[in-house]
């Protein structure tokens, strides 16, 4: 397995050797990461798909990109293999090395393995319910577990899928939104308290550095969503657990120029004053990751997105995501060769500076 994790000297050198224009990369944590990441959610859990997989990684860091991120249950957990082969041949290869890459993983989805042939059930029986990994009431309905045990088995299947000792960032996938139809909030706050135990333990055990949220609703609805959680409450509780030097550090979430709550949306609190969740999470000192930049390429239809600029749409729609204040990257699939490169062309040029950005949303939003 390979040691080591992203440091403050490893991801400046990256940025200093990738080509790119210095203003693609942002400091956070004391880390430089670049405003672009890899995502690595859609395609089927075959062999060709692992390929296309692995193939668009390296060609992404070569690039120029040193955020990469996955889950457990993506492709069954084919990609975070996919992306691990990746790492160890870029690493061989010596083309970078551990320190220069954030790499993120996401646990609390329950899913089988595509590389074992037992159907879906079948594998959690053989896997997790007779290994005493999860028992009977630990599964919701949304196919969703959260319990120290099953949370702590698949960080150590995910290390082991990547073939690190340690991963940068560990997030808790879909929490609430996995959860609350069959928990009470008071339930489920308990049981996020528990869970950013184990994930201060792990970190203790030098398994993950940070740990954060990957969410799709949570953050974005309105207070009195059933689904609602306050991101100062969330921080708070972070540090009841971990002390002032806690590792809840970053959220991940939809935004783009359709999902435009982050932005627009006043759906958290600071203080008592309503902002959006991207000025909650600055003034806090929390890291965004945006997932689904492009809508799975619907974004792309002609006549779909807002034109301005003259970038074509998958450019401009990163540019509109990496330039708005307080996102690190948006996330981006893309398994072809010719897709990483269309999409990355974004990295040859800065993203908008922050009076450009707000004439843009002004110009949108009137």
């Amino acid at each position: 397995m390979i040691s080591g994790f992203a440091t403050p000297e490893g991801t400046k050198k990256f940025a200093e050797n990738s080509g790119v224009n210095k203003a693609n990369f942002k400091e956070f944590q004391n880390l430089t990461l670049s405003n672009v990441g890899i995502g690595t959610y859609l395609g089927d859990p075959d062999a060709k798909t692992d390929e296309l997989v692995t193939n668009a990684v390296k060609q992404s860091v070569l690039s120029g990109i040193n955020v990469l991120d996955t889950a457990i249950n993506y492709r069954s957990q084919k990609a975070e293999r996919s992306v691990g082969k990746a790492i160890s041949e870029l690493i061989q290869e010596n083309k970078i090395s551990r320190d220069q890459i954030f790499v993120s993983t996401k646990n609390g989805y329950v899913t089988n393995d595509a590389d074992v042939q037992l159907g879906f059930w079948e594998y959690v029986k053989e896997e997790y319910t007779q290994k005493g990994v999860v028992k009977e009431g630990d599964i919701t309905s949304g196919y969703h577990c959260m319990t120290t045990a099953y949370l702590s088995d698949q960080l150590d299947r995910s290390l082991k899928n990547l073939d690190l000792e340690c991963v940068d960032l560990m997030y808790l996938h879909n929490a609430v939104e996995g959860q609350i139809k069959d928990v009470s909030k008071e339930q489920f706050l308990k049981n996020l308290q528990s869970v950013f135990e184990l994930y201060e333990q792990k970190r203790n055990e030098g398994k993950i550095k940070f740990y954060g949220m990957a969410t799709w609703e949570c953050f974005r609805v309105a207070p009195e969503n059933p689904q609602y959680l306050s991101l100062e409450d969330t921080l708070n509780m972070a540090k009841k657990v971990g002390g002032d030097n806690h590792g809840f550090r970053f959220i991940q979430l939809p935004f783009n120029l359709y999902y435009d709550q982050a932005l627009l949306g006043k759906t958290q609190t600071i203080q008592n004053n309503p902002v959006s969740v991207l000025e909650s999470a600055t003034r806090l000192g929390v890291g965004v990751f945006t997932s689904v930049p492009l809508m799975q390429g619907r974004l792309l239809q002609p006549g779909v997105m807002p034109e301005f600029s003259d970038l074509k749409p998958s450019m401009r729609a990163l540019q509109f995501i990496r330039s708005s204040p307080g996102v690190i990257a948006p996330l981006v699939g893309q398994k072809s060769a010719e897709h990483v490169s269309e999409n990355l062309e974004v990295m040859k040029i800065p993203p908008y500076s922050e009076d450009e950005f707000l004439g843009l949303v002004k110009k949108l939003t009137s």
